[in-house]
C-alpha cells in the first residue's frame, strides 16, 4: 500500500477493526517514510448489482458513487465520515441483500433516510438534489414527509419483506414499487440521476 502523502511504498497496520455492518476490516497505517497517518478499507468482493434508473436505463451500483453523495450532503454538517462510510456500508448491504438488481428510487430513500437520522439538514441537502424540487412547495411536502414518517432506528429504511416491528409506527415500509405500507403511493416527483 503506497502512502497517499508521499507515495512511499512501504507502511505498517497499526489499529484493524470490524466496520458496524460487518462487511469490511478498517485499518489505520503508518508510512514508514513520511510517519504520517491514513485509514484503508478492506472489503469482500461481492457479484455485482445493477440499478435500475427512472428511465430504465441500468447502471452498475457504485458505493463509491453513493458515499460522494452523501458526503456532499452533509458538507460542514456535524456528521462523521465514519458515520457516512458506515451508513453507505448499511446501504450496500441491504441493495446487495436484493439480490442482483435493485430499483435507483429504492436506493435514493435509503441514503436520504439514512442522512435524516444522522442530520435532518442533511437529509434535505441530500433530498434536494435526489427528489429534484421544481418549487418551495414540494420542499415543503418533503419536510413534512420527513417529520411525519419515524426513522426504523438503524440508519436503514425498512424494506417489505423485513420482520414487521412490533410497534408498525416504528418503521417505514416501502415495496420495490416505491407503495408504503397501506398501498398508499409515494409522492410521484421528478428524480434526478443522483441516486
Amino acid at each position: 500500500m503506497h502512502c497517499p502523502y508521499c507515495s512511499h511504498s512501504s507502511t505498517r497496520v497499526v489499529d484493524s477493526r470490524l466496520t458496524e455492518p460487518g462487511d469490511a476490516i478498517r485499518r489505520r497505517r503508518e508510512c514508514e517514510g513520511c510517519g504520517q497517518r491514513f485509514t484503508t478499507y478492506e472489503r469482500a468482493e461481492a457479484e455485482p448489482v445493477t440499478i435500475r434508473k427512472r428511465g430504465g436505463r441500468r447502471e452498475r451500483f457504485d458505493r463509491q458513487k453513493l458515499l460522494r453523495g452523501l458526503s456532499r450532503a452533509a458538507n460542514k454538517r456535524p456528521v462523521s465520515e465514519a458515520q457516512l462510510e458506515a451508513l453507505a456500508d448499511g446501504i450496500a448491504a441491504r441493495v446487495r441483500s436484493m439480490g442482483p438488481e435493485a430499483d435507483a428510487e429504492l436506493v435514493g430513500e435509503l441514503a436520504q433516510r439514512g442522512l435524516v437520522e444522522l442530520d435532518p439538514v442533511s437529509g434535505v441537502m441530500f433530498a434536494s438534489v435526489y427528489r429534484n424540487f421544481n418549487d418551495l412547495a414540494e420542499l415543503e411536502a418533503e419536510l413534512q414527509r420527513i417529520r411525519s414518517e419515524p426513522v426504523a432506528g438503524t440508519g436503514q429504511l425498512a424494506l417489505a419483506g423485513d420482520p414487521v416491528p412490533s410497534d408498525p409506527d416504528t418503521s417505514i415500509r416501502l415495496s420495490p414499487r416505491g407503495q408504503r405500507r397501506g398501498g398508499q403511493k409515494t409522492p410521484d416527483r421528478a428524480r434526478s440521476s443522483h441516486a
